[in-house]
This record gives C-alpha cells, structure tokens and sequence, in this order.
C-alpha cells in the first residue's frame, strides 16, 4: 500500500440505508490518485481520541489510528471519491462514527490505495458472499463481473431495511440474509451459502465479513467443497468486539501460526476479556 497521505474533503454524506453511509470526498489531492481502484482500499487517520486527523505535522508528531475502508468507487473527471461506511449504533468505532456526523468541508487525511480485491471472471460461475463491511467490495465485483456470469451473491444485513437495488449481471442471484445481531450470530451467512444448489464447473469463492463467520465459511470451502486457494478470496474485514488493531493481530495469528498457537492466543484473548467485564 501507498504511503502517500492526501488530504481529502466532505463533498457530500448521506444515509443510503438505515446502517450505511455513503461519503462523496474531493479535493486537489485526488489529482494523482490513481483509476480503477475499486474494491481496494484506503486507510483514514483519526487520533487516538476519535477525531479525524487533517493535518499532516499530527501524523508525525502523535500515535494515531488507521481505519481501512473500500474503495467504493473513484472518478477522475469529477475529482470523486465514494466510501461507504457501515453502522453499528452504539457501537460505532471512530470512523463509522465520524462518518455519521460529517458535513460538507470537513477534511481528512487518507493513506492508500491498497491492492484490488477482485474475482477471476476468467471462472465457470461465481460465488460473492459478505455482511455490511464487504457490501461496498462485493458490489465493485459485481459490478464488473461479465454480462453472460452466472451465479450467486449472498448478503447479510442488519434489517430488511438496508437492502438495496445492485447492478450486476442477470444470471447472479441475489440472496439477503436478514442478521440483526451481527457478530454474535456467526452461522447466518455459512448456513445460507450451504443451502445454495452447487453448479456444474470450477466456481471463483469471494466473501468478506466478520471473522468468525470467515473461519467457519473458509473451512468449509476448503475442506467441503475441496475449493483451492486460488480459487477463492476470503477475508475478514472486522471481528465483534475488537477494535482493527485487536483484529489485525487475530487475523494474522489465525492465517500464519500452527493450531495450538491458535488456541492459546484465543484462551489468553477471552481471559482478557473476562478481566474487563469483572473491573
């Protein structure tokens, strides 16, 4: 990823559905910024207070944290960047806050673009599969994928409310999952894609969601449905009650380290836990 700062600013922020938010930035930064990043991703700075970092002598100067967004859509011609932020009420983190409550002129500093995350359309069929944090990526996917592609798209969301018009291909089906507790119910999107009917052919598996839901729907893939590792993308992009720093670390130690590891960094996370709650 880039290590380029931009100072970016509000254009234009509005509620899309009851728990997602869609900011429209601009701003002469944007001028180098390059095309076709969609569905990759940015890192917007805040203070370790929640505030949005818009000047550059601060990231230098203080500890700060990044919060990674999709690239949901870019324009060159109208100098336009689109991130769209998912909400959790009082459990907002300080982006999906500050997303909430920005105004026109508001000024933030990003780092990025990070690398696409994009399926191969060079596949028989296609699977896309996300909660609220991978909607904006799974629809980029979809939007690009090729006229003639055949498959599915399974979407958890928080109410009947936060579903939406997609553009996608015809031969896409669209199944919404309804989860009102996001996080505690990790089943909800596993159990919907188990209950598709499997096409004929190689199929490319892409999903983003919460990390426990990843771990259950990657095992399955892998060890169910004999999918190769080439063959799928799958990511968490937040993990119930972590902060990104916190899920970060539990993603790498899940992804990179042998089981017992696993299993004694998840006991040491949960005793961790328990001291909180008791204090």
């Amino acid at each position: 990823m880039s290590r380029t700062y931009r100072m970016i600013v509000v254009k234009k922020s509005k509620k899309i559905t009851p728990h997602l938010q869609r900011v429209i930035f601009t701003g002469d930064d944007l001028a180098d910024f390059p095309e076709n990043q969609e569905s990759g991703y940015v890192k917007l700075l805040f203070s370790n207070d929640g505030q949005a970092i818009n000047d550059r002598d601060r990231v230098g100067e203080e500890k700060h944290l990044k919060r990674t967004y999709t690239i949901r859509s870019f324009s060159r011609e109208e100098n336009e960047l689109i991130i769209e932020f998912s909400l959790h009420g009082h459990k907002s983190g300080p982006a999906s806050t500050w997303a909430e409550l920005t105004k026109p002129g508001d000024k933030i500093l990003i780092a990025g673009p990070g690398s696409t995350k994009l399926v191969n359309n060079q596949s028989d069929w296609f699977l896309l599969a996300g909660d609220m944090s991978g909607l904006p990526a799974l629809c980029c996917n979809l939007e690009q994928l090729p006229k003639n592609a055949q498959g599915y798209a399974v979407i958890e969301v928080i109410s009947e409310l936060d579903k939406q018009t997609l553009k996608m291909p015809d031969g896409i089906a669209v199944k919404w999952i309804i989860n009102n507790k996001p996080g505690e119910n990790s089943d909800a999107l596993l159990n919907a894609i188990k209950a598709l009917s499997w096409k004929d052919g190689n199929p490319y598996i892409w999903v983003a969601c919460e990390f426990d839901s990843m771990k259950k729907i990657r095992h399955y893939m892998k060890n169910s449905r004999n999918i190769e590792q080439e063959n799928m993308y799958i990511s968490s992009y937040w993990k119930f009650d972590r902060t990104e720093e916190q899920h970060r670390i539990d993603r790498r130690i899940y992804l990179e380290t042998p089981l017992f590891i696993q299993i004694l960094w998840k006991i040491i996370t949960r005793f961790q836990k328990f001291r909180f709650l008791k204090r």
